[in-house]
């Protein structure tokens, strides 16, 4: 992909084409998201903070008298919520109040099916995404068996995300991790039909559990939206890196406004100039996650590759032949002079190497398009395995 011209003037709206991230009926901008926040994130809060955002998520809104009821009691301790007579008026209404061209998303509760079911069919018809709440850890809402209580209930999850689907509206799932068994719960959602996860990467102590982001990130092939104590694009580019499409900031932006903005400006700059924005960190380091196979070299040592091969049903033969197939045609087939004798198995932009740079330089290919091959590569190499990484079809 060509990229966006350096005279794109930072600060403004940029075009969903320097990503081209796309959901079913939906365009993203960009890979930054504003996360729900009950009672806060409503339209007036994302009309003045989160404009650059490519999506705002609208709730966490409570559509059943159980849920109105636990929201009732939380406000009563000192939390914020929203509570609406009309919770699925109000859900059309704040998204048509929404300004900019941010893709919009709504989190929502119940205790029951039918009015998730009513929330998807007007969240559908206005061209948004609809939210499950598996979160919220609050015991008023958990004593009802819903938010973070759907975790310990997986098949009725699981039957949820069905009806919900069959409405057509594009699902994304909240869910915390290390609550559960993680890979398993994520296997099961996306057997389910869900279109993306959103994980929250709590651990015990301070920052996000990346090792775990890294694992989910290899189980599913699901649009992955990670969260959790993100302030800054330093620990943004850590989530990036281990496998999420997007990441998605709460109250980050309540301490800083501008926080949305400034992390749009700094993951396109990333993506102009390295082009896989997200793309994953080396396999023989021990963080990258299967993704990171497109930097590998021949596997002719021991090392991790051979675990990682094994996940995906490849023995060493087979891998090397399909590095070698898929670089036939493209500019990875050159590269003599380089350690293996193409670039196919050459490493990461950001690793120093003269001779792939060299060759890069013989061929004038620049780092971007020299890393949007190897996001192919990987692509190429996932959609191939023996042994799929989820429960379903791809």
């Amino acid at each position: 992909m060509a990229a966006y011209s350096n005279a794109v003037s930072r600060g403004k709206n940029l075009t969903d084409e320097l990503f081209n991230l796309k959901l079913g009926y939906i365009k993203i901008k960009n890979p930054i998201a504003l996360a729900p926040m009950g009672g806060i994130t409503d339209s007036q809060f994302v009309n003045d903070n989160a404009n650059d955002a490519g999506l705002v998520i609208l709730g966490g809104y409570n559509l059943d008298e159980d849920t109105k009821i636990a929201a009732i009691d939380m406000i009563a301790r000192g939390r914020e919520e929203f509570i609406a007579d009309d919770a699925f008026k109000l859900i059309r209404d704040e998204i048509k109040a929404v300004q900019g061209d941010s893709a919009i998303a709504v989190n929502v509760r119940s205790t029951t099916i039918e009015p998730l079911l009513e929330a998807a069919t007007i969240v559908k018809e206005e061209g948004a995404i609809l939210e499950l709440d598996a979160h919220c850890r609050q015991k008023e809402m958990t004593d009802f068996g819903t938010g973070q209580a759907l975790l310990d209930d997986i098949p009725k999850l699981s039957e949820w995300i069905s009806k919900i689907k069959e409405t057509g509206v594009l699902l994304s799932v909240k869910i915390r991790g290390n609550v559960v068994d993680d890979t398993k719960l994520v296997k099961q959602i996306e057997a389910a039909g869900a279109d993306i996860l959103h994980v929250d990467a709590m651990r015990e102590g301070a920052g996000a559990d990346l090792k775990l982001i890294k694992n989910i990130r290899d189980s599913t092939r699901m649009f992955l939206i990670c969260n959790n104590s993100v302030t800054d694009f330093n620990t943004a580019k850590e989530m990036f890196s281990r496998g999420a499409d997007m990441i998605s900031v709460a109250r980050g932006v309540l301490d800083n406004p501008n926080l949305i903005s400034q992390l749009v400006s700094n993951i396109s700059t990333l993506q102009e100039n390295v082009g896989w924005y997200n793309a994953a960190k080396h396999v023989c380091r021990g963080e990258g996650d299967l993704r990171g196979l497109a930097y590998c070299c021949l596997p002719v040592k021991p090392c991790p590759l051979h675990g990682k091969l094994n996940e995906l049903g490849y023995t060493p033969q087979e891998f090397a032949d399909i590095k070698r197939d898929f670089a036939k045609g493209t500019m990875l087939e050159y590269g003599d002079s380089t350690c293996f004798g193409s670039l196919v198995w050459c490493c990461k932009i950001s690793k120093p190497c003269f001779l792939r740079d060299g060759v890069l330089e013989t061929l004038g290919l620049s780092d971007a398009e020299y890393m949007n091959l190897k996001r192919d590569l990987a692509d190429h190499i996932l959609k191939n395995a023996k042994k799929p990484i989820t429960l379903t079809d791809e």
